[in-house]
C-alpha cells in the first residue's frame, strides 16, 4: 500500500511505501530569504515531513539538491554542515537549476528509510 500526504491536484508532498519515504520538492515558503534562511525552511520542512512518516534525517538514503545560481553553494553548505547528522551524512547530488519561481534559490529532494 502507498499512503500519500498532502495529496494535491498536481502532486503529493510526500509519499510512504514498503519502508522508504519519498519527498517532492521542497522550496522556501519565504522567497525574500537570502541562500541561508531559504536553505534552512527547506531543512525545516523536510525534518517536519520525515517525522511525520516515522523517519529522520539520520536515515537520508538520497538528497537531490537544486541551486538556482551556483554561487549560493558555500551558503547552502554552511547550513547543510550543521543540519546532518555526523556519520549519517547521505549521498547527494547538488546541481544548478532554473527553478519554477524566481524568488525560489533552493530546492530539495529526498529519500528516506523509515
Amino acid at each position: 500500500m502507498v499512503q500519500r500526504f498532502d495529496v494535491g491536484a498536481r502532486l503529493s508532498e510526500m509519499a510512504v511505501h514498503d519502508g522508504t519515504v519519498w519527498l517532492a520538492g521542497q522550496v522556501a515558503e519565504d522567497g525574500t530569504q537570502d541562500i541561508g534562511g531559504q536553505t534552512r525552511q527547506v531543512l525545516a520542512a523536510v525534518d517536519r515531513l520525515l517525522a511525520r512518516a516515522g523517519s529522520d534525517k539520520s536515515k537520508i538514503v538520497m538528497c537531490q539538491i537544486y541551486l538556482a545560481d551556483l554561487a549560493d553553494f558555500a551558503g547552502m553548505n554552511a547550513v547543510w554542515d550543521a543540519w546532518v547528522v555526523p556519520g549519517h551524512t547521505p549521498p547527494r547530488a547538488t546541481v544548478q537549476a532554473k527553478l519554477a519561481r524566481p524568488e525560489w534559490r533552493i530546492e530539495v529532494v529526498v529519500t528516506a528509510a523509515q
